[in-house]
């Protein structure tokens, strides 16, 4: 994932900060990321040097190659095509490296003034300098296929970026004039960039009053998840009412950006509202379309059937909507420590296999990961892939919650695939979202395997149950449910902008639809569309969670039946980075996402842990 956000184990005793912060939570002192494994500081020597040759290098990498690129096409080795896209990845590795450290200093608190200043400026910055490569795709693209083909046939550097370079050239039906995409390109910090900025400033910036203490989101949605219902629904009001007063500002950054997107996709040509997600994640719109019209057709078999399941199991006809993620009274109330999360995630990884046991165990021993939560932190959790020749970082918000657990072993498993990806250099590193996902749910299925395996009881075992069914719902369900939001908003933006309470009302119908009759959905809940990150950041982005999560169900049904060299030819996977298209990818596990019946496979899985939760209530009623 990026900084922009998508969804990412012990304490490292060298962390002083971790320990002076979080000596008097609960569940121990957490960590805080060291950032200076990409500088040393703001005003470091070594980022100005970078900052300066990033500019040097882009204006030298145009003067050298722009309108060459068709005459470099039939030369070889330092002059030929290869050449100058290792050069082109060279500068890209560079100024990778110095956004990542801007973006990851600005989420650790957007709150600093200072850190939003430098981030801004860096990306002003970064633009200039990017500007000056813009023509090297364009340009490459305008080369006809036959001297192209030729080019990566008879020249091995040329030949080594042929993923690359066939990636780039899906590209090509969308391209637009050099200058125009120029425009684009340069207009962007102003422009969706801009937006990015003032939500998350805003939403960093917004407190909820719960009981006379004004927290901040991420512990008020933690709430959400409390044993004491009176909390739930004070925390569910806190955060309708702080929405309601800033809806005005949600809505503007919602109407803004929609049409923002629908210029740029009406000049570059895209048809669909999705497609130019679908093209960025390399996935055909059929099978994404074949997976939510799976998922929605399961709805009624998933959540509507688990829900009424759980309303019974509270003792309530109807949950109110802040029920919807409350524990099970069974579900125990002791928060986990960091170390028992930790070593938690660790067994379960390296229960799988060693190696990714010990990719993980570097996170905490070098202190890759930010846990504690704090005021202007960004919220939520990703994992931030740098450059490959730093590492990646992982940000979580840990409260003790075991899904909080989940959350940490699902953003392991994204940096165990970036830095097993990272060998393939920084243009053929980065997975399409879709397959993004595919190991972080992977880690979240065997640390929540592993849990399964040591349930003492049935009363355990039907907590566990209850809550990975859950998890898999609000990761399946609920993110199909927002791509139809988004899918809805903004196709109804299209015909003129739209109010709060028209944004509101789509929100409901979609709602509605998914969670089904045993969700009670009363005055507020209109408003909570506001605060998903995904929506601004990443349009058409939560797609990715179901894919992956289908895909890993069905991944690790072959796992459970495989036979010797499962794992071999899943890190052979995960090693492959941006290089193969999912077909490829999944062929050796004789796994196909564009047969309709993959996805059922998926979604069979969870039908049959609810099967499960539905023999243990009988096992409980016969007993």
């Amino acid at each position: 994932m990026t900084v922009a956000q998508a969804g990412y184990t012990a304490l490292s005793p060298r962390s002083a900060a971790a320990h002076e912060q979080g000596a008097g939570e609960p569940f121990g002192p957490l960590p805080t990321w060291k950032l200076s494994d990409l500088y040393p500081g703001r005003d470091s020597d070594a980022l100005k040097n970078d900052l300066a040759a990033g500019m040097s290098d882009a204006l030298a990498f145009e003067k050298k190659w722009r309108s060459q690129l068709a005459a470099a096409a039939e030369k070889d080795s330092d002059n030929g095509i290869g050449a100058a896209i290792r050069e082109y990845e060279a500068i890209e590795e560079r100024l990778g490296r110095i956004i990542s450290f801007a973006g990851l200093l600005y989420f650790s608190d957007t709150s600093d003034p200072a850190n939003a200043k430098f981030y801004g400026d860096i990306q002003s910055k970064l633009t200039d300098a990017s500007s000056h490569l813009l023509f090297f795709g364009l340009e490459l693209n305008a080369i006809d296929d036959a001297s192209m083909d030729a080019a990566m046939a008879r020249d091995t550097l040329t030949g080594h970026y042929r993923p690359w370079i066939v990636d780039l050239r899906k590209d090509k039906p969308y391209q637009l004039d050099e200058k125009i995409e120029q425009l684009f390109h340069e207009k962007s910090i102003t422009a969706h960039g801009a937006w990015n900025r003032l939500f998350d400033e805003t939403m960093a910036a917004l407190r909820f009053d719960v009981d006379g203490e004004k927290l901040s989101l991420e512990p008020t949605l933690n709430l959400l998840q409390d044993h004491d219902g009176a909390k739930r629904e004070k925390a569910a009001k806190a955060l309708a009412a702080t929405f309601k007063e800033n809806l005005r500002t949600f809505t503007l950054i919602t109407n803004t950006l929609a049409k923002d997107k629908e210029i740029s996709d009406r000049w570059h040509g895209f048809k669909d509202i999705a497609d130019s997600r679908h093209l960025a994640n390399r996935v055909e719109r059929d099978v994404v379309d074949a997976l939510v019209e799976a998922v929605r057709d399961a709805y009624p078999r998933l959540s509507h059937r688990y829900y009424a399941m759980k309303a019974r199991w509270l003792g309530m006809d109807q949950m109110d909507y802040w029920d919807r993620n409350a524990p099970l009274p069974d579900t125990p109330q002791t928060p986990i420590s960091w170390t028992e999360a930790r070593e938690t995630v660790l067994s379960a990884y390296g229960g799988f296999a060693p190696e990714m046991a010990e990719i993980a165990g570097r996170f905490f021993d070098k202190d890759w990961i930010d846990a504690e939560t704090r005021p202007g932190k960004a919220p939520g959790a990703f994992a931030h892939p740098t450059v490959p020749s730093v590492h990646p970082y992982v940000l979580v918000n840990y409260m003790g919650k075991p899904r909080d657990v989940m959350t940490l072993a699902h953003e392991l498993g994204h940096g165990v695939h970036q830095v097993l990806a990272g060998g393939q250099g920084a243009l053929m590193a980065s997975t399409p979202l879709t397959l993004a996902e595919t190991a972080s749910v992977f880690g979240e299925m065997l640390t929540f395997r592993a849990l399964l395996d040591q349930a003492k009881d049935k009363r355990e075992r039907k907590a566990m149950l209850a809550q990975k069914v859950e998890d898999m719902i609000n990761t399946v369900v609920r993110q199909i449910a927002f791509y139809d939001f988004e899918r809805k908003v903004h196709t109804a933006r299209k015909d003129g902008e739209l109010t709060s309470d028209q944004i509101g009302e789509l929100w409901l119908s979609v709602q509605s639809e998914s969670l089904g009759p045993a969700i009670r959905i009363s005055e507020g809940y209109e408003t909570y569309w506001a605060y998903i990150p995904h929506f601004i950041h990443s349009p058409f982005y939560v797609y990715a969670y179901a894919f992956g999560d289908c895909l890993v169900n069905s991944l690790y049904a072959v796992y459970q039946n495989a036979e010797e060299g499962f794992q071999a030819k899943y890190f052979e996977m995960l090693r492959a980075g941006g290089t193969k298209h999912h077909s490829e990818l999944l062929a050796p596990f004789g796994l196909d996402a564009s047969d309709p019946a993959f996805w059922g496979k998926g979604l069979s899985m969870i039908e049959g842990l609810i099967d499960e939760l539905e023999a243990l209530d009988r096992d409980k009623e016969d007993g």
